[in-house]
C-alpha cells in the first residue's frame, strides 16, 4: 500500500517565493529597454540590430517591472585615481566671458546663453568662435538656424572676425548638424539657436517642448562623447525666463543670461548656473559699431564728473556677483502736486524707493516729501536693486530736497530699515577698496562694518565713518560738504 506524504501548508507558496527570488536569465534591448522572451538579433520594438543583451532580472521593481542589472560600461574607481585634466577650462580669448565661465570653456561642457532679441548674443559668440579658432588649435563651428551664412559673414567682416579655422553652416535639422560635426571635427560648437533645430524622429514643432528637450539631450550626449565645448543660444519669454522646458536648464552645465538695454552700450553676462565655477559672476561688455568688447574696468561708466558739486546725487558701491561697481544715484524732487504724486525710478527698485521716502519723511524734520514728485535713477544704464544702495538713495533724495550738494569724494553704503537704522551689508571691504581705487576719500558704512570690525584695515587715504541711522548719515554728509 502506497501512502502519500502530506505536503505542509504553505510549502508550495514557499517554493514559488524561492523561485521568484532566484536569478533567472532574461534579455533586454539596450536602445529602448524592451524585454523579449528570448534572444533575437533585432529588437522587435525599435528595430535596432545587436542591441538585445542578456541580463539578470533581480532587484527592485518600477511600476511592477523588475529593474534589470547589467555590467557597467566603466567600473567605479576611487576618486583619487581619477584625473581632472579633461575638465580643465580652456580660455576663449574673451576675458569677461572667461571670468563668468570660471576660466574658460571645458571640453565636453554645454553652455546655454539666453537673452532678449537683438541684445548681442550672436555678435558675442561669433567673436568667441573667432578667438577660439585663432588660439585654441582646433576649428570652431557656428551653426545658424536663424540667419544665412552670408548674413553671418557680413557680421564677421564688420567685426574683423574672419579666420580659416572658423566654419559656418546654416541648418535647422539635427541630423545635418551632426553631419557637420563629423566633417569639421570642431573643438567648439556654437548653435544659434536651439529652438530652431528639429529632429524628424520626435513629435512636435521646432521650438516646442518635446523638440527642444530631444535636441538638447542629443547635443549634450554628443558633446560629452566627443569632448566638444558647445554653446547653445536660447530664446527668452516676455518675462525674461529661458524659453522651453525647465529640464533644458538641468541638462546643460552652464546657464548664462545676456542682459542689456538696447538704448545703452553696456551689456552684462550674468551666471545663473555653473558646474565649473562660481554661479554669481558677472561679465561687462560694451557694444559698438565694430562689434563687442570686454570692459575690464566698467566703474567709470556709472559716474558723472561735475565741475561743481550738484544737489541730488550720491555715490554708492553695488555688487554684481563678486565685482564691485561704483555707481552714482541721482534724485530730483519735483513740484508740489495735489493728490498722489508720482514716484518714478530708472535702474532702481520702486518699492525700496517708496520705503526710503517714508523713512525720510518720518525720521527727519526738514524734509516734506508726501506731496512732492520724486524721480530717482542710476547713471549709465546699470540696474541696482540690492538693499545696500538704500543709504545712497536716501542721501540723494535729501540732498535734492534740501538743495545741499553731497561732497564729491563721499560714498554711502548701507541698508535702511523702517525705523531709520542703517543695517549691515555684505562685502564691505571689497566695496571700500574699489571706491578708494577710484579716488573717493570718505565712506559712510553701517555700524559694525568698519575696518576694525571686518578685520581688514581701512583703504589708504580713505576715512571710514560708521553711522547708526539715517539722521546721523545726513549730519556726516552735511559736515563733509561744508569742509
Amino acid at each position: 500500500m502506497t501512502t502519500s506524504r502530506a505536503t505542509p501548508r504553505g510549502a508550495s507558496g514557499s517554493a514559488r517565493t524561492r523561485a521568484a527570488r532566484e536569478p533567472r536569465p532574461a534579455y533586454e534591448c539596450d536602445a529602448c529597454g524592451h524585454q523579449p522572451p528570448k534572444w533575437v538579433g533585432r529588437c522587435p520594438e525599435c528595430g535596432e540590430w545587436g542591441s538585445v543583451v542578456e541580463c539578470t532580472l533581480t532587484g527592485p521593481t518600477v511600476s511592477g517591472r523588475v529593474v534589470s542589472s547589467r555590467m557597467p560600461a566603466e567600473p567605479a574607481r576611487p576618486i583619487a585615481t581619477i584625473s581632472a585634466a579633461p575638465a580643465k577650462a580652456r580660455p576663449t580669448g574673451v576675458a569677461e566671458l572667461d571670468r563668468v565661465l570660471g576660466g574658460g570653456l571645458v571640453p565636453g561642457a554645454v553652455v546655454l546663453l539666453a537673452g532678449e532679441p537683438g541684445v548681442g548674443k550672436s555678435t558675442l559668440l561669433l567673436d568667441v568662435a573667432q578667438q577660439w579658432a585663432a588660439g585654441a588649435g582646433s576649428p570652431s563651428l557656428v551653426v545658424s538656424g536663424e540667419e544665412s551664412v552670408s548674413q553671418v559673414r557680413l557680421r564677421a567682416e564688420r567685426m574683423d572676425a574672419l579666420h580659416d579655422q572658423l566654419y559656418l553652416a546654416a541648418e535647422s535639422d539635427l541630423g545635418a548638424v551632426l553631419g557637420h560635426l563629423d566633417a569639421v571635427k570642431p573643438g567648439l560648437l556654437v548653435l544659434d539657436s536651439v529652438q530652431t533645430i528639429s529632429t524628424p524622429g520626435t513629435d512636435g514643432v521646432p521650438g516646442g517642448v518635446t523638440q527642444v528637450r530631444a535636441v538638447t539631450a542629443a547635443l549634450v550626449s554628443v558633446a560629452k562623447e566627443r569632448g566638444i565645448a558647445t554653446v547653445l543660444v536660447g530664446h527668452v519669454t516676455k518675462d525674461g525666463q529661458v524659453a522651453g522646458p525647465r529640464v533644458l536648464e538641468h541638462l546643460v552645465d552652464v546657464v548664462l543670461h545676456f542682459e542689456g538695454d538696447k538704448h545703452s552700450s553696456l551689456r552684462l553676462v550674468r551666471g545663473v548656473k555653473n558646474r565649473f565655477g562660481a554661479a554669481d559672476e558677472v561679465g561687462c561688455f560694451e557694444m559698438h559699431e565694430r562689434g563687442i568688447s570686454s570692459l575690464a574696468d566698467p566703474s567709470g561708466l556709472f559716474l558723472t564728473r561735475y565741475a561743481e558739486p550738484v544737489p541730488g546725487t550720491c555715490v554708492t558701491v553695488a555688487m554684481e556677483g563678486r565685482r564691485a561697481l561704483v555707481t552714482e544715484v541721482q534724485a530730483l524732487i519735483g513740484a508740489t502736486v495735489a493728490g498722489s504724486p508720482r514716484r518714478t525710478v530708472s535702474g532702481l527698485d520702486g518699492a525700496r524707493l517708496a520705503m526710503v521716502l517714508a523713512v525720510l519723511q518720518r525720521r527727519t524734520e526738514r524734509l516734506t516729501l508726501h506731496d512732492r514728485e520724486v524721480f530717482a535713477a542710476t547713471v549709465g544704464g546699470i540696474r541696482v536693486v540690492e538693499p545696500a544702495a538704500d543709504l545712497a538713495v536716501a542721501l540723494a533724495v535729501a540732498s535734492g530736497g534740501l538743495n545741499l550738494a553731497i561732497a564729491p569724494h563721499l560714498v554711502a553704503i548701507g541698508e535702511v530699515g523702517l525705523t531709520g537704522e542703517v543695517r549691515r551689508v555684505g562685502a564691505v571691504p571689497r566695496r571700500l577698496a574699489e571706491a578708494a581705487r577710484l579716488g573717493f576719500r570718505l565712506a559712510l558704512v553701517p555700524t559694525g562694518c568698519g575696518p576694525g570690525a571686518s578685520g581688514v584695515g581701512a583703504p589708504e587715504n580713505m576715512q571710514v565713518i560708521e553711522v547708526a541711522d539715517v539722521r546721523a548719515a545726513l549730519q556726516c554728509a552735511a559736515r563733509a560738504s561744508a569742509e
